[in-house]
């Protein structure tokens, strides 16, 4: 015996102003990807010849073997190296192979991570100036802060 209950005019306005809704909604996010499709595409390419062109030895060469101007360095060069943090691991370790100091690397993937000079056109056009400012100023500051303290909770535990 098979019931069934009857469906309300109301409930079939409501399905059909939230299937518009929706719609509506898929319509504008699909124009809004559009537009920024070949921003996004440029950044893509440039983090790809990036990876490509620069080597570890390119980078471990610009470190000096002082902690703080290291440390410095590490999160610059990784703020302009933005890419995949798989990638940034296995840099990292080639970093760490070399003899870099743990402050440098650790800065280095902090920032490679959380920072990227490269995409700032692109999340300026997503997220607006004024919150790509504040978020890279703070990333940089605690890519500079945690690095520190991740070299040092590392010497503490050896």
């Amino acid at each position: 015996m098979k019931t069934s209950t009857p469906t309300s005019p109301n409930s079939k306005n409501r399905n059909l102003q939230q299937k518009q809704t929706f719609l509506k909604v898929l319509k504008k996010s699909s124009l809004s990807f559009f537009s920024m499709a070949p921003l996004l595409l440029g950044v893509i390419g440039l983090v790809g010849l990036f990876q490509v062109l620069v080597t570890s030895a390119m980078i471990a060469s610009l470190f000096q073997g002082n902690a703080l101007l290291d440390t410095l360095i590490g999160t610059l060069t990784g703020s302009v190296a933005a890419g995949n943090p798989i990638v940034s691991y296995l840099v990292g370790g080639e970093l760490l192979d070399q003899g870099i100091s743990l402050y440098a690397v650790s800065a280095f993937i902090l920032s490679w991570v959380t920072l990227g000079l490269v995409q700032l056109p692109a999340e300026i056009e997503i997220f607006g100036s004024r919150f790509t400012l504040y978020r890279n100023i703070l990333s940089f500051v605690f890519c500079m802060l945690i690095a520190g303290l991740t070299s040092i909770t590392m010497q503490v535990l050896t």
